[in-house]
C-alpha cells in the first residue's frame, strides 16, 4: 500500500543539487517494502538485504526511542528471513545488519553532524522524514567507516534502498548527499575505479 509522505522533504531537479520539498513520490511502509524479495541469497544479496534491513532498524529507533539492542533483538528473532505472504526472503548478513545499526546508533552525533553538511540549509535534518533520515544517517555512518568498502558501492546500495520506499524524487536526493560526503570524507577512494563496475557486477 502506498501513501503519500506526512513530513516535508527535499525535492532534487538531479543528482547534485536538492531544492524546495515539493516531491509527489509515494513512500511505501517500511515493514512491508524492506521484505520484498532481493534477489538469491549470494553474499551480495543479504548485504543489501542487511542494508535494507539496518535502515528498517533505525527508522524504528527513532520512532519508537528504543535502544539499539532491543531493536536488533527483535528484528534478528521476527523479521530477519522471516517468510511473508508466502514467499520467503533473503536473509540479512547477521554481521553487518548489527554493525549498521550499532555504530550508526553509537556515532549518532558525528553521523547528523556530517548528513547535516550535505544538506540545503533550508532543509535540516530534523525536517526530514523519520525514513529519509535513517537512510541518509545509515549511508553516511559507512562512508565514514566502512574504508573497505568503495563510497560509490555504498552510495549506489543506499540509493538502491531508497527506491524500495519512495517513487518519488528522493533517491536522487540520497544520492546527492552521500556524493558530498563522500567527497569530503574520502576523496581519493572516490576517485579510483569502483571494483564492481569494473568487474561488469553493476
Amino acid at each position: 500500500m502506498s501513501s503519500k509522505s506526512d513530513t516535508a522533504k527535499p525535492d532534487t531537479a538531479n543528482s547534485d543539487t536538492e531544492g524546495a520539498p515539493k516531491s509527489s513520490g509515494a513512500r511505501r511502509g517500511p515493514g512491508r517494502s524492506g521484505a520484498r524479495r532481493t534477489g538469491g541469497g549470494s553474499a551480495k544479496a543479504r548485504r543489501k538485504a542487511a542494508r535494507l534491513a539496518a535502515v528498517q532498524a533505525l527508522y524504528q529507533i527513532d520512532l519508537t526511542g528504543n535502544n539499539a539492542e532491543s531493536v536488533l533483538g527483535e528484528f534478528i528473532k521476527h523479521r530477519i528471513g522471516q517468510e511473508l505472504d508466502g514467499e520467503t526472503y533473503v536473509a540479512a548478513d547477521p554481521k553487518l545488519f548489527a554493525e549498521i545499526v550499532r555504530g550508526t546508533s553509537a556515532r549518532r552525533a558525528d553521523v547528523d553532524g556530517m548528513v547535516s553538511s550535505g544538506l540545503d540549509p533550508q532543509w535540516p535534518l530534523e525536517r526530514l522524514e523519520l525514513l529519509l533520515r535513517a537512510i541518509l544517517r545509515a549511508g553516511a555512518y559507512e562512508l565514514m567507516s566502512h574504508h573497505d568498502i568503495h563510497p560509490r558501492i555504498v552510495i549506489n546500495e543506499y540509493v538502491d534502498v531508497c527506491h524500495a520506499f519512495f517513487a518519488g524524487r528522493e533517491p536522487g536526493m540520497v544520492n546527492a548527499v552521500l556524493d558530498r560526503l563522500a567527497r569530503t570524507l574520502r576523496p581519493d577512494d572516490l576517485a579510483m575505479p569502483d571494483p564492481d563496475r569494473a568487474a561488469g557486477n553493476r
